[in-house]
Formats: structure tokens, C-alpha cells, sequence
């Protein structure tokens, strides 16, 4: 039967048949992501519809690929290019849709350089290690992290051979490889622990077309004192505001920084703000405790939004052209640990909490702030909600996450 799919799917050459596979194939991948972000979790349907998404882009024609690579790009990052509106070039917002759709369209058509199953498996098993433009929220076995399909690559690989191989037997043992999927599995995750702390974490709705205005600098300075107060009246041990909440240099603002250290005297505070040292710029976190601080320097940038990933003759150019010639930002060598009250935390500030690289090493907690008002309102924070998700649950991690706009809450 299975051969006899294959055969069919590749008899009609038709573009409306090819045009309705790259349809339902983008629909089925895509499905878990929507009902996440109007707060449904179906497991089943998350576990059928992405079971049958990968068993359509090993089968189905060449040309379906293609649409369906489009179609998957659209709808996964359809909302990457609202940022530029604030950069001033919002003309570039559907060339840049266009170009990310574009983009997945190749990433995807390797598939279509051949008919042969078991080399589209390959393919796709191996497309599952690739970031374009390192840009990395294009991982495939996200689709079944909230299913009853495991995340881990062994699982993945699973999934690919059973769906691959009854192409391959006879038609007596033709479904046989599917028992696969059996130890392709969730039979659980490593063990995720709450801090032994009272945490707060702060969500705040600074629109981003205000949120660098110098006259509402003031306003937003004592939202975040009225924030730190009510915590500490509520007895927490630790405060946690998003990323870049103080619009500007913290070291280069005494007045702030005696008082963001008063509060820690009573408090511990982790905030987002920039940093300017050695003629460079970083995005960090600040964290206050006991009347000192520490900074926490962003290790893993963003492609296109805080550095361009092209040679440096292309950065000018494009930064010149788009940016106003602002210059990119400067990662950390390595992410940063804070220590609050005795519990070690992994720091992480928005894209990169979403990165395999800050989990490696002995990572149990970590505190990760954000600005996600750059893409609202759009799915974008629940597409970096079921990232952060897929990494905790693969690591062990508890992730607690402030951000701007949408997205804060404890991820397991």
C-alpha cells in the first residue's frame, strides 16, 4: 500500500494536485504551533499531524516540496520582518517575508533533488542540524514537542526510518517498521525542579514605537521601581524584568544603577538594559544582590536584528543602507551564571535562551528576559515559548522567563 501512495502521489503531475499536497504538507507542520498560541495542546493531533507531515515530504512529488517549503516559511516567520518598521525602512517588512518564505523553499528543496525515499529521510534528518544565516528556530522536532513522539535526535531518526522503510518490503512486512515508532516514544524527559526561591516575573506592554522615546524614559523608569517595590512587599527573593526594560546604557547611568543597588539590599533584581564599554555595545542583564551588581553580556546574538552574518565589507553596506549605520552588537566568549542566594542560574537574554549553547555544562535554572514587542502582535512568542520549551525539556532546565509584550511565565 505504501508503495502504491508513492506511485499515486507521483502520477498526478497536475499543479492544483502539487499545489493542495504543499498545502496540507505547510497546515500539518504548522498546526501545533497555532493551537499553542490560542492555548490549545492536543497531543494526538500534534502527534497524527506531524506523523503525517514528515511521511508527506518523503513521498510526495518535487514540485510540492517547494510550495510546501514556502508555505512552512510563511507560516512560521511571516512576522520576522515587523521589526524593520522601527528601524525606519517598514517598505522592507514583505520583502523580507517574501525572502525568510524564499528562503525555507530551498532549505526544504533539498528534498526535491530526488524521488528516493530513504535519501529524503537522510536529508531530512540532517536539514534538522542546519541554521540558515544561523538563525535556528527552524527546528524540525519542535513540531512534536508537546506530542507523544519524543524530541531527542535518536527519536527523530525513529521516526524518519519507519516512515521510510515500508517503501522498501514487501507487502507481508510492509508496516512492520512502523513498531519503530514505539521507541520513538516520550517515556519522559530529564527531571525539571522548581528554585528553591519566591520568584516574580514581570511582564510589562511597552509598545516598541515608545518604548526608545526619551520622553517616556521618566515613566518607564518608576513603572520599574513600582515593579521592584510591590515585589519586595510581597515577599519575594528575586525580581525578574525584560529585556532591555531601562532603554539605556546602565553603566552609564549612576543615578539608576544607586538606586536599582538600594532595592537589592532587599531584593534580588535581574533587569535587561544596554551596556557601553570599549567603544562597544552589548545587550546584557543586570543583577543586583546585596548592594553590588554583575553583567551578564549576551553571548548569542541575533542574525540581521543585532548582527549581520556576512562579511564585513556586506555588514557596511547593508548597515549604511538599512541601520542608519548603527554598529552591530558584541557577543560574549561565554554565557554567564548568576549566583542569587546560593542557587546558580543560567543566564539568558531572549534569542539565545532558544540556543542549544546555553545548556551545555551544568545547567539546572535559568532566567531569561525579552523583548518581544519588536514582533507584535504575531506568533512569534509562542513559536520561542515551544523552543525554549523543547530545549528544557531535553535538558532538564526550568526556564524563568520576563518578557516585554507576551511570553513571561515558568517553562518546563
Amino acid at each position: 500500500m505504501i508503495t502504491r501512495l508513492h506511485n499515486s502521489l507521483h502520477t498526478n503531475k497536475s499543479l492544483a494536485f502539487s499545489l493542495f499536497l504543499g498545502t496540507l504538507t505547510a497546515l500539518l507542520m504548522s498546526t501545533f504551533l497555532y493551537l499553542e498560541h490560542y492555548g490549545l495542546t492536543l497531543k494526538i493531533l500534534n502527534t497524527l499531524f506531524g506523523l503525517a507531515a514528515f511521511t508527506l515530504l518523503l513521498y510526495m512529488p518535487k514540485r510540492a516540496i517547494l510550495i510546501a517549503g514556502f508555505l512552512i516559511g510563511l507560516a512560521w516567520f511571516y512576522w520576522i520582518g515587523y521589526s524593520f518598521k522601527y528601524q525606519g525602512v517598514a517598505w522592507m517588512t514583505p520583502l523580507i517575508t517574501f525572502g525568510f518564505a524564499l528562503v525555507y523553499t530551498l532549505f526544504f528543496g533539498t528534498l526535491a533533488l530526488t524521488n528516493k525515499v530513504y535519501i529524503r529521510a537522510l536529508l531530512l534528518f540532517a536539514l534538522s542540524f542546519i541554521e540558515p544565516f544561523d538563525f535556528n528556530w527552524m527546528q524540525l522536532e519542535v513540531v512534536f514537542v508537546d506530542s507523544y513522539i519524543g524530541v531527542f535526535k535518536y527519536q527523530f531518526a525513529l521516526v524518519l526510518l519507519a516512515l521510510s522503510l515500508p517503501n522498501y518490503l514487501k507487502e507481508k512486512w510492509q508496516y512492520a517498521p512502523l513498531l519503530l515508532l514505539l521507541v520513538a516514544f516520550n517515556y519522559g524527559y530529564p527531571e525539571q525542579k522548581d528554585a528553591p526561591l519566591k520568584i516574580k516575573l514581570v511582564e510589562t506592554k511597552i509598545p516598541q514605537e515608545s518604548k526608545w522615546q526619551s520622553e517616556n524614559l521618566n515613566a518607564t523608569i518608576l513603572m520599574v521601581y513600582r515593579e521592584i517595590e510591590s515585589a519586595v512587599e510581597q515577599g519575594y527573593d528575586l525580581v525578574v524584568l525584560p529585556e532591555s526594560v531601562f532603554p539605556l546604557y546602565m553603566n552609564k547611568t549612576p543615578i539608576v544603577m544607586d538606586v536599582l543597588l538600594n532595592f537589592s539590599q532587599k531584593i534580588s533584581i535581574v533587569t535587561g538594559a544596554l551596556l557601553y564599554e570599549d567603544k562597544r555595545n552589548y545587550n546584557v542583564s543586570y543583577m543586583f544582590q546585596n548592594g553590588e551588581y554583575q553583567i551578564a553580556k549576551k553571548m548569542v546574538l541575533v542574525p540581521f536584528g543585532e548582527y549581520i552574518p556576512l562579511p564585513a565589507f556586506a555588514k557596511k553596506i547593508i548597515n549604511d543602507t538599512f541601520f542608519a549605520g548603527a554598529s552591530d552588537f558584541t557577543g560574549a566568549d561565554a554565557p554567564t551564571d548568576f549566583e542569587i542566594k546560593g542557587v546558580k542560574f543560567r543566564n539568558a537574554v531572549c534569542y539565545e535562551a532558544s540556543c542549544a549553547e546555553l545548556y551545555e555544562g551544568e545547567v539546572k535554572y535559568m532566567v531569561a528576559i525579552s523583548n518581544n514587542a519588536w514582533f507584535a502582535p504575531s506568533i512569534e512568542p509562542t513559536l520561542q515559548k515551544l523552543l525554549m520549551r523543547y530545549y528544557a525539556r531535553k535538558n532538564g532546565v526550568t526556564i524563568y522567563h520576563s518578557a516585554n509584550s507576551s511570553g513571561t511565565g515558568v517553562i518546563k
